[in-house]
């Protein structure tokens, strides 16, 4: 691959890798706590077991996205180590390059096209 679609893709990588950190921040800091009010007022106590229904289903639903954005940081950083020992654009399956098309849509991707098929029909 050439060195300016290399570093285009590190910097799609890279940018991605901070919005997804802030996201989860920002997920964490506001829909998992509700503990920023320490001055004894408890009107914001759920009183109705709907209510602590509904703060259990945010909370959950909130852990279901940033289980999710860690993953994909998770595929991010592996995709910046492949960059960094020049492995990155090859199928880690079959060895293949994954074609740019792949790789400007999903700079993390890991397997080329036919390779992803047979693992999606696992």
């Amino acid at each position: 691959m050439k060195e300016t679609m290399l570093e285009r893709i590190k910097g799609k990588l890279l940018e991605r890798r901070k919005q997804l950190l802030e996201e989860v921040e920002n997920i964490s800091s506001h829909s998992l706590s509700r503990t920023d009010d320490l001055s004894g007022d408890l009107s914001t106590m759920p009183i109705h077991m709907a209510d602590v229904g509904s703060d259990n289903y945010e909370k959950e639903f909130a852990l279901d996205i940033i289980e999710g954005e860690r993953e994909e940081l998770r595929q991010i950083d592996e995709a910046l180590a492949r960059l960094a020992d020049g492995s990155f654009g090859a199928c880690t399956v079959c060895g293949q390059q994954i074609s740019w098309q792949r790789l400007a849509a999903l700079p993390f991707a890991r397997l080329c096209i036919e390779c992803q098929r047979q693992e999606e029909a696992k």
